[in-house]
């Protein structure tokens, strides 16, 4: 099969195969120069796209997700030559700080770094405290940004550039589901997790607003497993966290983290 073929039989949409493309074309660049490729970031989502694309091709290594720190969600994906092992420092992290405690939240200063310019491949996490927020950039635009981004919204803020080593990572806060459900479904799933009826999960299943481990998932009976992640759009995530034993009514016991 060519790249044509593959990218139209892979992509849902017109930006997936743009995405898609795009990857293949660092992928070639890498082995045709013999020299590093880097993406802009991606989300999630589209790293397992990603992920999809590269095992379909055969591609088995040569190639790292990063985004800063280990468990980053938006990462870049880098292709390496052979004689190279580890990434190279293409992310910088600026630190922002302003003083009235509270004041700014992710979506200020995502709005204000787009305000500016930038696309948001060349953002990566934006990681928020009481009083400064830490950003992933790509190395690219941090010359800019500490030159020209002294404030997000109405708010004055003060810009650095720090190691990557002291990143602040907020703790992600989660509330721990205890429950049974009568299958490992994914409408069960959902709707345990969510404090939905199993109608309702099955809806939005249907309408393409479920993902399954950043992957869109149609069917309400997909099988769930422990460990995936399961987002609704407009609602957020969890993540099925283990499966115990039956009870006498053939139900399971399962054990989810609602992030909120």
């Amino acid at each position: 099969m060519d790249k044509r073929e593959l990218l139209d039989r892979m992509a849902v949409t017109g930006d997936e195969r743009l995405l898609l493309g795009r990857i293949w074309d660092k992928w070639e660049q890498c082995r045709r120069r013999n020299m590093p490729a880097v993406t802009g970031f991606l989300t999630p989502q589209e790293q397992s796209l990603a992920r999809r694309l590269l095992h379909v091709m055969g591609v088995q290594s040569g190639f790292l997700f990063w985004g800063g720190y280990d468990g980053a969600e938006r990462c870049q994906l880098h292709f390496l030559p052979d004689w190279q092992e580890e990434a190279e420092d293409t992310v910088c992290l600026l630190r922002c700080r302003f003083y009235e405690e509270g004041a700014l939240t992710h979506r200020d200063f995502l709005g204000s770094l787009m305000g500016l310019g930038l696309t948001r491949e060349k953002i990566g996490d934006i990681l928020v405290t009481d009083q400064s927020a830490d950003i992933l950039v790509s190395d690219s635009v941090s010359e800019f940004l500490l030159t020209q981004w002294n404030a997000a919204g109405h708010t004055k803020i003060k810009v650095t550039q720090q190691d990557l080593h002291s990143l602040h990572i907020p703790q992600q806060q989660t509330k721990e589901i205890h429950d049974t459900v009568p299958s490992l479904r994914l409408d069960c799933i959902v709707a345990t997790g969510f404090s939905a009826s199993r109608v309702k999960a099955a809806e939005a299943i249907a309408a393409g607003r479920v993902q399954v481990n950043w992957i869109t998932c149609l069917k309400s009976d997909a099988p769930v497993s422990e460990g995936d992640v399961l987002s609704v759009r407009g609602l957020g995530k969890c993540c099925l966290e283990s499966v115990g034993n039956y009870t006498k009514k053939g139900r399971v016991f399962v054990t989810l983290q609602r992030y909120i």
